[in-house]
């Protein structure tokens, strides 16, 4: 078992350059979006993040727990509460970063806390003892870097299904020099651990589903060739599918096999990119993520 010093090496060690800013908008698709507001439900604490139990849930022996990582707890909270379903919920809002993400759960024991700390948070507001039959983790731009920690422990085992929304980036292999005609290699070790459950979500143990824009960093490997650097490794090639998407989003393609699932979608600018993140109960609906 990796050290948690070792851990948190790996991830200093793995945090992609800045970005380069895109300088693109876009005026032709909508991009809707909802007014902040307070959903209704209870709130308590849970180490960094909080713990949110919407209005009228119920206790339940399918109860599942889904941790959210990186996008305003709010807009979480509100995806959660339209899914109707019985479903708690840790979001996790640390900063700007996948560092910041990663070192917050370099130690394998503080992900062991949120499980624990959830449970007693959601029997006490229920009234009844509660376990979770299904953890799901989610995540949004920076917040894969949580996600690839946990993955990288031993609390592999217990995880059901992960959610990255535009929400994979790794180092290039090779340096970055001038404009290039192709794609440089993407560095494998940033990778490592939604490789393995990719194979494993192709196998139909576990389920994965990855939705990418088209936004270009420029200085490290963008959602677009990490996902086509799983894809490879899965033995798989990228399938054209044009379809409306959520929210007026445009697909471009979609590759499935098992409970794998690669959704490329259109766009390189800001806008896009947040697309992801308010498509977040109809990406989780679509997949069948709590059925």
């Amino acid at each position: 078992m990796r050290s948690a010093l070792a851990i948190l090496m790996a991830a200093l060690m793995q945090t992609p350059a800045p970005q380069n800013p895109s300088p693109m908008s876009d005026t032709t698709r909508p991009h809707p979006r909802i007014a902040p507001y307070q959903p209704k439900g209870v709130r308590l604490p849970v180490g960094q993040g909080t713990l949110f139990v919407r209005e009228g849930l119920k206790p339940s022996r399918r109860m599942s727990l889904l941790v959210h990582f990186h996008g305003a707890p709010w807009l979480i909270e509100h995806h959660v509460s339209t899914l109707q379903q019985d479903i708690a919920l840790v979001t996790f809002q640390l900063g700007a970063g996948s560092g910041v993400y990663a070192k917050s759960f370099a130690d394998p024991s503080l992900f062991d806390q949120v499980l624990v700390d959830a449970a007693a948070g959601v029997s006490a507001l229920l009234g009844r003892a509660t376990s979770f039959d299904r953890i799901v983790l989610t995540s949004w731009s920076a917040g894969y870097g949580s996600i690839r920690a946990i993955l990288r422990q031993e609390h592999y085992a217990r995880i059901s299904s992960v959610a990255l929304l535009d929400s994979m980036h790794a180092s290039y292999a090779a340096a970055v020099a001038g404009p290039r005609a192709e794609d440089l290699p993407v560095l494998s070790a940033d990778i490592d651990a939604f490789a393995r459950l990719a194979g494993d979500a192709v196998a139909g143990g576990k389920q994965l589903l990855i939705a990418h824009s088209e936004v270009f960093p420029g200085t490290y490997a963008s959602t677009t060739e990490t996902a086509d650097a799983i894809l490879r490794g899965a033995g798989l090639k990228r399938t054209a599918r044009l379809r409306e998407g959520p929210i007026g989003m445009q697909q471009l393609s979609e590759t499935t096999a098992g409970k794998l699932a690669v959704i490329g979608y259109a766009g390189n600018s800001a806008p896009d990119h947040v697309d992801h993140l308010y498509a977040l109960a109809d990406l989780l609906a679509r997949w069948r993520v709590f059925d």
